[in-house]
C-alpha cells in the first residue's frame, strides 16, 4: 500500500504525514467523479432489478409478522379459547426468540451461499407457515406456527442490509435502505385495508380470522417463488450488466471504502479478526443500545395499532381501516428522511428528530381524553418511529467494514436490539385496555433513552474522525496487516 511505503519512510516518529488521507481521498474522488455517468447507470440497474424484491420482501415479511394483530380483533382469540391475560401476549413473543438466535448465522451463510437462492429460499418458507396457520385449530399450534415464522424471518433483515452494501456505495445505501424499509409502514396500511375485508370472509367452515393468514401467506409463496429467477448473488454474476458495469460495480466498492478493503464482495472470505474487529466495534454496542430502545415502540405500534385504536370505541372494521393513514404517512416519511439523509450524509439527526416526534405522539395518547387528539398522537408516532429504524440500519452498514465484519456486526446489532420484542410484546395487556397508560408510558421512556444514546453515539463518532483528522491513528499503517484494518484503517471516516 502507498500509505504504508510513506508510514515506514517515518519510522523515527512512528507517524504518517496527515496529508495522506486528503491525498488519498482525492484520489478516490477524482476515479469516481469520472465514472460519474457509468455510476448513474449502474445505480439505476440496480434499483430497477434489485429494489422492487428487496422493497416485496420487507413488505410480505410485515405483513405476515403483524397480522396477527388484525387477526386478535377479527376473532382469533375466541375461536382458539385464548384467555384474556397474557396468553396472546406469549404468542406474539415466541415469534422473537428464533428470530433473534438465528440473526448472525444467517447472515454468514448469505456470505457462504448465493444470495439469489438464500433469500427467495426464507420468504417462500415463511409464506409457507404464514399459510398453514390459518389453518390452526389450537393455541399450541399457533405458538408453534409463530416459532417457526420467527425461525424463517429471523435472517431477513440482516440479509437485505448485507445484500444491499454489496451493490450500493455507503452514501448511496441509505436512500435504498429507506425504499425498501418504507414497505413496513405500507404493510400497516395494506394489511388493515385487507383483513377488513378478508376478516368478514366465512367459507369451507372457516370464519374472518384464518382467512387473513390464508391469503395473505399464499401470495408470500408466490412472490418468494419468483425471486429465485430475478435476484443476482453479487454485482459480478448479476446477468442485466455488462462486463464493463460489472468491473465497475467491484471497483467503485474499494473506491468508496476509503482504504477499508482492497477485496471484491466476491472473493472476500471469512477470518475469525473479521467477528472479532466486528465485536471489539464500539459503534456496534451504541447502535445495538440505540436500536433496542427505538424497537419497544415501532414492534408494539405495529403489534397493537389495530388494538389502540379499536379501544377508542370503534367497530372491527372501522378500526382496520383506521390503521391505514397513520401507516401511509410513516411510508411518506420514511422516503422522504432516507433520500435527505443519504443528500446530506448523516444519520443521527434524523433519528433525535424521528425520536421527537414520537415522544410528542405518545404524550398525546396518554394526556389526552379526546379520541381525535389520540387518533393524532398515531400519526406523529408513525412519522416518528419508523423512519428512525432504516437510518439505523444505513448507520451500522456505514460504519463497519468489509463485508464479513459489517455481516457480523449487522447480525449481533439486529439480534441485539430484537431482544427489544421482550419488552414490547407484554406492554400492551388486555386488562389495561382501552387506555393502555402502561404500554405508552414505556414507548415514551424509551424513546427518551433512544434520543441520548443517539446524541452519545454522534459524540463519538464525531471524535473518532478528529483523531484519524490530525493524524493519530495513522501509527495503524506500521503494522504488517494494514491491508486488513477495514473500518479502522485511518482513512476511513465515520458517517455521523
Amino acid at each position: 500500500m502507498a500509505e504504508k511505503g510513506d508510514a515506514e519512510a517515518d519510522t523515527g516518529t512512528g507517524k504518517v504525514d496527515a496529508v495522506v488521507y486528503a491525498k488519498q481521498t482525492a484520489l478516490d474522488i477524482e476515479q469516481l467523479d469520472q465514472n460519474a455517468e457509468l455510476d448513474k447507470k449502474l445505480n439505476r440497474k440496480f434499483d430497477l432489478h434489485i429494489l422492487p424484491w428487496l422493497f416485496g420482501i420487507w413488505l410480505f415479511s410485515f405483513i405476515d409478522r403483524s397480522n396477527i394483530g388484525n387477526a386478535k380483533i377479527s376473532g382469533l382469540p375466541e375461536d382458539l379459547s385464548i384467555d384474556t391475560g397474557t396468553s396472546f401476549n406469549v404468542a406474539l413473543l415466541v415469534f422473537y426468540i428464533p428470530y433473534i438466535l438465528v440473526d448472525v448465522p444467517s447472515n454468514l451463510l448469505l456470505k457462504r451461499l448465493k444470495a439469489g437462492v438464500f433469500l427467495p429460499s426464507l420468504i417462500t418458507a415463511w409464506g409457507t407457515v404464514c399459510t398453514f396457520t390459518g389453518f390452526t385449530k389450537s393455541y399450541a399450534g399457533l405458538v408453534v406456527c409463530r416459532l417457526l415464522l420467527g425461525l424463517f424471518e429471523g435472517g431477513i433483515l440482516g440479509g437485505v442490509i448485507i445484500y444491499l452494501a454489496m451493490f450500493y456505495r455507503r452514501h448511496q445505501m441509505l436512500y435504498r435502505s429507506g425504499l425498501f424499509y418504507c414497505a413496513a409502514p405500507l404493510s400497516g396500511a395494506f394489511g388493515g385495508l385487507l383483513a377488513s375485508a378478508l376478516g368478514q370472509v366465512r367459507y369451507g367452515g372457516y370464519n374472518r380470522w384464518p382467512w387473513i393468514f390464508f391469503i395473505e401467506g399464499t401470495v408470500t409463496v408466490i412472490f418468494g417463488i419468483t425471486c429465485f429467477f430475478f435476484m443476482p448473488d453479487t454485482p459480478a454474476l448479476a446477468k442485466f450488466l455488462t462486463d464493463e458495469e460489472k468491473e465497475w460495480a467491484l471497483r467503485r466498492m474499494r473506491l468508496d471504502a476509503s482504504g477499508a478493503t482492497a477485496i471484491d464482495v466476491d472473493q472476500e472470505e471469512y477470518h475469525w479478526r473479521w467477528a472479532k474487529m466486528a465485536l471489539k466495534a464500539p459503534q456496534t454496542y451504541l447502535c445495538a443500545a440505540i436500536w433496542f430502545c427505538l424497537l419497544v415502540p415501532l414492534y408494539s405500534f405495529s403489534l397493537f395499532l389495530p388494538s389502540i385504536i379499536a379501544g377508542m370505541k370503534y367497530t372491527s372494521t372501522t378500526a382496520q381501516l383506521f390503521t391505514v393513514p397513520p401507516n401511509m404517512l410513516g411510508f411518506l416519511v420514511v422516503i422522504l428522511t432516507a433520500h435527505l439523509s443519504d443528500k446530506v450524509k448523516s444519520r443521527g439527526v434524523f433519528i433525535l428528530g424521528g425520536t421527537l416526534l414520537g415522544i410528542v405522539g405518545y404524550v398525546m395518547l396518554l394526556v389526552s381524553e379526546r379520541n381525535a387528539v389520540k387518533y393524532a398522537g398515531t400519526f406523529f408516532i408513525g412519522a416518528g418511529v419508523f423512519q428512525a429504524s432504516p437510518m439505523l440500519m444505513g448507520w451500522v452498514a456505514n460504519n463497519l467494514a468489509p463485508h464479513y465484519v459489517r455481516a457480523v456486526g449487522v447480525g449481533v446489532v439486529i439480534s441485539i436490539a430484537n431482544c427489544s420484542a421482550f419488552i414490547g410484546t407484554f406492554i400492551y395487556l388486555q386488562r389495561d385496555s382501552p387506555k393502555y397508560t402502561l404500554g405508552h408510558s414505556v414507548n415514551l421512556g424509551a424513546l427518551v433513552l433512544t434520543f441520548i444514546l443517539t446524541g452519545a453515539q454522534m459524540a463519538y463518532l464525531h471524535w473518532e474522525n478528529k483523531k484519524r483528522d490530525r493524524g493519530e491513528r495513522n501509527e495503524r499503517l506500521l503494522q504488517d496487516d494494514a491491508h486488513l484494518l477495514g473500518h479502522r484503517h485511518p482513512l476511513f471516516r465515520y458517517t455521523l
